[in-house]
């Protein structure tokens, strides 16, 4: 039981519709104006990476071209990005400044 992908040509909208019989489809119309002029688009699919590919494209330097340590929000698209590639969550709040002592300890960072 595919799923497909339609842009509307009256409304320019995206509409996705779960074909349940692929030998009699009810007719294509869009979701948002009800339109039956549809194209169909080709949907994206998912490739399956080994860890190992996956920390070799963050490392690929053609990657890294708008890359800048000094910047913060390159940082942050960085960070973003190999969260991303490594199927973790990304925490907006992992990029602020970091707190001079460690928090409920009271010890301060060495250094």
């Amino acid at each position: 039981m595919p799923i497909y992908e339609y842009q509307c040509d009256a409304c320019r909208k995206r509409t996705t519709l779960f074909i349940r019989n692929i030998s009699n489809p009810e007719p294509a119309r869009c979701q948002h104006c009800g339109s039956d002029r549809l194209t169909r688009l080709i949907s994206r699919i998912a490739t399956p990476k080994s860890e190992e590919a996956r920390l070799e494209s963050l490392a690929d330097p053609s990657n890294l071209g708008d890359f800048d340590e000094s910047d913060p929000q390159s940082m942050t698209r960085f960070m973003k990005k190999m969260a991303g590639e490594m199927g973790e969550d990304f925490d907006e709040g992992m990029m602020e400044e970091p707190d001079q002592t460690v928090e409920g300890t009271g010890d301060e960072p060495s250094g």
